[in-house]
């Protein structure tokens, strides 16, 4: 991290406890604006668009207040924008939690059901970090705290893109693989809460703070 406090801006849609977060990230030395304006979220160092509840109504909200279109312009300027849990689902193509819904895109795949009769998927699970980790350097073998039904299980990325550099996946296990983690230069997804996951989480945010 630099010198200097960096600014965050968390995307708030009026869906969720944002404290711990908040809280979180305060303690790592940062300036914390909670908005749902375009200025602030686009001025930020870094913007985070968390989640919690049904994709479907999540996405409704943060369509009303227009946050995937500041999303967009930060990472189309190459700007940080880190999604937690639903946050993160949203990046992907689609989720089919209670219907179909279209997701940014900016990730390809489906968010479906887990594939086990033990759902949700509440507590501390272990995270395989990709061989090339930046958001999880330093923390193999460590878990992290999820809520959730339904996840990412496939990675469908095109690896024969040339001069692209493949993302980063990272892995959570609970009666099958699903995706846990996504770093992609700017835009990085997690599906655990890193506000609620100790000090493995505080250092999550601090090594996606530091990348800026």
């Amino acid at each position: 991290m630099s010198q200097t406090k960096p600014t965050i801006a968390v995307a708030d849609y009026g869906i969720g406890n944002l404290g711990s977060l908040v809280n979180a990230l305060e303690h790592l030395g940062a300036d914390v604006v909670v908005t749902s304006e375009g200025q602030p979220l686009l001025a930020a160092d870094g913007m985070i668009l968390p989640g919690n509840g049904a994709f479907g109504a999540s996405k409704k909200a943060m369509e009303q207040l227009s946050i995937p279109r500041w999303v967009g312009q930060r990472v189309a300027g190459g700007r940080p924008v880190l999604g937690i849990c639903v946050g993160h689902q949203y990046l992907f193509d689609a989720s089919e939690e209670f219907g179909k819904h279209e997701g940014m895109g900016e990730w390809p795949g489906t968010v479906k059901k887990l594939p086990t009769e033990a759902v949700p998927h509440i507590g501390w699970s272990e995270v395989r970090p990709a061989a090339d980790t930046v958001l999880l350097a330093g923390l193999a073998d460590e878990r992290y705290y999820f809520s959730h039904s339904y996840a990412v299980l496939e990675w469908e990325f095109d690896q024969s893109i040339e001069s692209m550099v493949p993302p980063q996946v990272s892995w959570g296990y609970h009666d099958g693989d699903f995706i846990a983690a996504v770093e992609n230069g700017p835009l990085v997804g997690v599906q655990f809460h890193p506000e609620l996951s100790g000090r493995a989480g505080l250092t999550v945010l601090e090594n996606w703070m530091g990348s800026f």
